[in-house]
């Protein structure tokens, strides 16, 4: 938006386990959807909460549907995806059409977690959890000094 608008952009992007896009096919949805902390159901349940069928394919809604032009200039990003996550593949999907618009991009992911773990008091001290928040640190010093 604030590309298309001429206002100031961000100057980083840090995107934790990201909704990228409307699309419920994806392999992690169909391999994790039943199974884990988020699920496929209650994905479909907060899409329906908060925003109209008819415009889930627009870039704001799913900006994995952005055409290379309209994600080139965007901000350096950083984009955390958790392997045993319904959103893994948007996210990285995400990461390389970034990448290939010409945007820094830094795509990780986290194997052994599930959706949020960064934010689950009992996944505090793992190793994951730790270097999730060092690394977006890091980006947020490197870029906003």
């Amino acid at each position: 938006m604030a590309k298309e608008k001429g206002t100031p952009l961000y100057k980083v992007q840090i995107l934790f386990w990201p909704v990228t896009d409307a699309n419920f096919e994806t392999e992690s949805y169909k391999k994790y959807g039943k199974q884990r902390f988020l699920t496929d159901t209650l994905m479909q349940w907060m899409w329906d909460q908060y925003v109209d069928p008819s415009k889930r394919k627009e870039i704001y809604a799913s900006p994995l549907q952005a055409t290379l032009a309209q994600l080139k200039g965007l901000p350096p990003t950083l984009i955390q995806v958790a392997e045993n996550d319904i959103l893994r593949d948007e996210g990285e999907a995400y990461g390389r059409k970034l990448s290939d618009a010409g945007v820094v991009v830094t795509t990780v992911r986290y194997n052994d977690v599930i959706h949020d773990f960064g934010l689950l008091n009992g996944l505090a001290e793992i190793p994951q959890t730790k270097a999730l928040f060092l690394q977006a640190a890091a980006e947020l010093k490197k870029y906003l000094k």
